[in-house]
């Protein structure tokens, strides 16, 4: 659970540096004043970030010796591909990052493609000296395959034509765990994984011919989600009467970086927008209901 926490507020770590990014012009040469200050204010921020996690959530918890544990049987994996979906978006931040100071484009996919995992690795080892905690070999595989997914579109596309996404909406669970799974709506959009959606957006657009008539602003997204999750652990949910289940969805979906201009406050706003998926109806299975129409899903 706090490592989500931890992987949203990373992420908003790397927001005021986006619209730089998107700013970035071409350019043969480093601009070695920008890759200073991009390298100094990254190191300073994320270093007080990590800090301030220590005294704050780590200080007060009973220290062992370095160890792993395995979580990869809890939540339905909801906060597996939460890790996926922030991986892929900080590395998504870092390599623009790196375009803005002007570093060569393959160089600058590969090293920026890194920061995902390099954000998200010293949470798994401060987690390891925990003894309620441990470090998550699945956290840390989510980490990579998500900074991964977005290196190979980079390289074989140079661009992102399949966008992770994440939704919300609230659940009744949260009212039987509030100290778990969030006792407001902030908290349970981090905590609450009944109410989390994670989407791939498609740009079908883009593996059409140019002279296509598809609209290039909609997308078709896959989502997946789970219910009835109160519990991390699989046995104790079903002590307490719950029955986990996955849910997959369908659902159209806004291309928003279609709809780029000359403003770079506008592309900065969609830039950073373009993480979460647009209400829209939604086409849910299940293995308990079947299939079910929701007319507008969050």
């Amino acid at each position: 659970m706090r490592q989500r926490l931890i992987l949203y507020l990373l992420l908003l770590l790397c927001l005021p540096k986006l619209s730089m990014a998107q700013a970035a012009t071409d350019t043969t040469a480093v601009n070695k004043k920008r890759l200073l200050v991009l390298g100094s204010t990254f190191a300073v921020g994320y270093t007080s970030l990590l800090v301030s996690l220590n005294h704050a959530w780590y200080s007060e918890e009973e220290r062992t010796d370095f160890h792993w544990f395995n979580d990869n049987k809890e939540w339905r994996q909801v906060d597996k591909v939460g890790h996926f979906w922030g991986a892929f978006h900080q590395s998504r931040a870092g390599i623009d990052m790196l375009r803005w100071a002007g570093v060569p484009e393959k160089k600058a996919i590969l090293y920026g493609g890194l920061t995902g995992i390099l954000l998200q690795t010293p949470i798994e080892i401060f987690d390891g000296y925990q003894s309620d905690y441990g470090a998550s070999a699945g956290d840390i595989v989510a980490n990579t395959v998500g900074a991964a997914n977005l290196v190979a579109q980079e390289l074989a596309w140079q661009e992102v034509r399949i966008m992770p996404k994440y939704s919300f909406h609230t659940t009744r669970y949260a009212d039987r765990r509030p100290n778990v799974l969030g006792s407001n709506l902030g908290e349970q959009a981090l905590k609450d994984y009944n109410g989390q959606t994670y989407w791939l957006s498609v740009d079908v657009g883009a593996f059409l011919k140019e002279e296509s008539k598809y609209p290039k602003w909609l997308n078709i997204a896959v989502g997946y989600g789970a219910q009835q999750m109160v519990y991390n652990d699989p046995e104790a949910n079903a002590a307490a009467g719950l029955d986990a289940y996955r849910q997959f969805y369908l659902s159209p979906d806004l291309n928003l970086m279609h709809f780029k201009g000359r403003s770079k406050v506008w592309n900065t706003a969609l830039y950073v927008l373009s993480i979460i998926k647009v209400p829209a109806p939604a086409l849910e299975y299940n293995r308990k209901n079947g299939l079910k129409l929701h007319p507008l899903y969050f």
